[in-house]
């Protein structure tokens, strides 16, 4: 028996199964598929991939369906992801670049997704401590009050305010954010300690103590706000249209609430090292997710590292080339926005 027949017959056993959700039989193969053997020889190949664990009989009928084994070797075996079409790229891209700023472009891209899937969205928010300081401004409130504004590389603003000892003229202002940015842009929380520490020869007391106050402020800013969360959209998707959530929908939704469970599934898949990384049924390491599929892929930022994880949640009886491409696409657009 040929071992590459036997992967067209498990190829053409997932794609019906996806698209129809009833167990496939040899002789729905035979009318479906160009697989230039008789309806007797596929019998004999279904056997042997049942032996093998790739398929399985749920009912008494000659029908089979894909185990989680059978879909990851489908997936395994996809030798390139399909692009989306020229139109498909443009409403994208023309959705996501009217965004205004960091929480618009997640909030798009997670209802984006989920419409282009039919399933449940999710996108990590880039994390503070993973992302880089782009600029620090300083703008002069009062005389002896200063507001802080941090910008980071993903485009995420915080603000804080403080209140010195020293008169504040713009000229002074302007000194000190020019030496500030110059020592921070481009650090990481971790990158920030000691950094002004040099400056005693160039500035006054007060000035070198509001520098170092300015620098706390944005170690302190950086560490409260690094808190690693999610957002999801589509979460009707799983009940909608079929039934593979019939008996499990439940632990499916309490999964997806504890956002603990998610972000270990993310931190596990950034490790792939994949473009799109893909997770099925047991995989997922979770009781309430064994049957669902979970596919991602990172976006980045202006050096094009990943920072953070987009996503779709969906059963494991899911069209996998279609949503392993949708979810590219968006991580595509996700970094081209970011690092613009």
């Amino acid at each position: 028996m040929s071992d590459e027949r036997r992967m067209d017959v498990l190829r053409a056993i997932v794609e019906d199964y996806v698209a129809t959700s009833e167990p496939v039989g040899s002789r729905a193969l035979v009318e479906r598929h160009s697989l230039g053997v008789s309806s007797a020889t596929i019998r004999n190949d279904m056997a042997a991939l049942e032996d093998s664990g790739y398929i399985a009989q749920p009912h008494t009928s000659a029908g089979r369906i894909p185990t989680d084994k059978g879909y990851r070797v489908f997936v395994d075996r996809l030798t390139t992801v399909k692009p989306l079409s020229a139109p498909e790229k443009r409403a994208i891209g023309a959705f996501l670049e009217d965004a205004v700023d960091l929480d618009d472009v997640v909030d798009r891209s997670v209802r984006l997704l989920a419409q282009l899937t039919h399933q449940v969205a999710v996108v990590q928010y880039p994390s503070l401590r993973r992302s880089t300081l782009r600029h620090v401004e300083l703008v002069p409130l009062a005389p002896r009050h200063l507001l802080v504004v941090l910008i980071t590389d993903t485009g995420r603003v915080e603000q804080r305010t403080l209140e010195t000892s020293l008169d504040l003229t713009e000229p002074v202002v302007a000194q000190l954010r020019v030496t500030l940015n110059a020592r921070v842009a481009g650090r990481r929380i971790g990158e920030l300690a000691g950094l002004v520490d040099d400056l005693a020869e160039q500035y006054s007391a007060d000035e070198l103590a509001l520098l170092r106050r300015v620098v706390g402020v944005v170690e302190e800013t950086l560490t409260q706000e690094s808190e690693e969360r999610v957002v999801l959209a589509g979460t009707a998707n799983l009940a909608r249209g079929n039934d593979d959530f019939a008996r499990s929908l439940g632990p499916v939704l309490e999964a997806l609430e504890e956002q603990v469970v998610l972000m270990r599934l993310l931190s596990d898949m950034a490790e792939d090292n994949a473009t799109v990384s893909v997770r099925i049924g047991h995989e997922t390491r979770h009781d309430g997710l064994v049957s669902t599929s979970f596919v991602t892929s990172g976006y980045g930022d202006e050096s094009g590292a990943s920072i953070a994880r987009v996503g779709a949640i969906g059963p494991t009886r899911m069209d996998y080339p279609a949503t392993m491409a949708s979810v590219r696409a968006v991580a595509r657009y996700l970094t081209r926005i970011l690092a613009g």
